[in-house]
């Protein structure tokens, strides 16, 4: 937050929290330089066929096949 606050970071877009949903007077509400979303991507119609499809048709065979797979965490870089 403090980060946020000083422009050591610019900004941020956020939707995973340590407590969800964000309490209602926490920091990140007032702050210009952060996006808030919420964090429910997979309430969409048809989140789970097009993860389901991904993993089938890209992820799968590559596994199978010794590839590298598409879209890995890199924890190393935080995402």
């Amino acid at each position: 937050v403090e980060a946020l606050r000083n422009g050591r970071l610019r900004g941020a877009a956020l939707d995973v929290f340590t407590t969800e949903p964000l309490p209602p007077h926490h920091p990140f509400w007032s702050l210009d330089n952060v996006l808030i979303s919420p964090h429910n991507m997979d309430r969409t119609k048809t989140f789970m066929r097009e993860a389901t499809e991904f993993f089938v048709h890209e992820n799968l065979p590559r596994f199978l096949c010794g590839k590298e797979l598409l879209n890995r965490v890199d924890v190393v870089q935080g995402y």
